[in-house]
């Protein structure tokens, strides 16, 4: 386990909420910020998230504030997990308060309304002196909180942020793969939600194990000549 160091998730949501809750059972001290006061003193209080992330109590190494100052005073990393909609104006009113240098990673897939950015794009604009970095995957927010086996990918072109990222979120149950190309991991992050809800529509219709398997295997075909075509990796 990495020495132990102040880390900041900006996103009480559930996956914000499993993330920071993550890495403070990891050994650091984690800071979770929410916009709502009155309900981020409650969960400080009552220990939980019973809004988004019901069930599973805090860890003790976790602490939670509306004072933004406050949540990023002296972090080393920040994790951004808010939604893409509010993406750019939380990184606006972070910018003050997060120095160079500071790894900031996005948990957030989709991409800005204003531009089609990705949220790479929009850290970088907004945080010009951060390194930046993306972690994305099938990372269902209730199932980490109760320790089901996950795997996420950390995507930097900094590989000290891989690193880092790697050696705060490793679990026995949550295995972290660094990957270089970041575009390629957003545009996947992404792309994979259209093909989700195809797959979804396609158990509700009771199509059967066969069509599953083509929509999965042509769905992957397609995402891959596609990201491929934008310039990513395919095999990213």
């Amino acid at each position: 386990m990495a020495a132990a160091v102040r880390i900041a998730v900006l996103g009480g949501g559930s996956f914000g909420t499993a993330i920071a809750n993550m890495v403070a059972g990891n050994g650091h001290e984690a800071v979770l910020w929410m916009r709502d006061a009155a309900y981020a003193a409650q969960c400080q209080a009552s220990r939980s998230n019973p809004r988004y992330l019901p069930d599973y109590p805090l860890d003790p190494n976790l602490s939670i504030t509306a004072d933004l100052a406050a949540a990023l005073a002296g972090a080393r990393l920040v994790f951004f997990s808010v939604p893409s909609t509010a993406f750019r104006a939380v990184a606006r009113l972070a910018a003050p308060h997060i120095a160079a240098g500071t790894v900031v990673i996005s948990t957030a897939k989709g991409f800005a309304p204003e531009g089609f950015l990705r949220m790479s794009e929009v850290l970088a604009e907004e945080l010009p002196g951060a390194r930046i970095g993306v972690i994305s995957g099938p990372n269902l927010a209730r199932e980490v909180a109760r320790h089901a086996i996950t795997a996420t990918v950390i995507a930097s072109a900094d590989p000290e942020v891989c690193a880092l990222v790697q050696a705060l979120l490793v679990t026995p149950y949550f295995r972290v793969y660094a990957n270089p190309d970041v575009f390629g991991v957003e545009l996947a992050g992404a792309l994979k939600n259209i093909y989700a809800i195809e797959a979804g529509m396609a158990t509700q219709m009771g199509l059967g194990q066969n069509t599953m398997a083509v929509l999965l295997t042509r769905s992957l075909a397609e995402m891959t000549r596609f990201a491929a075509t934008l310039g990513a990796n395919p095999m990213t």
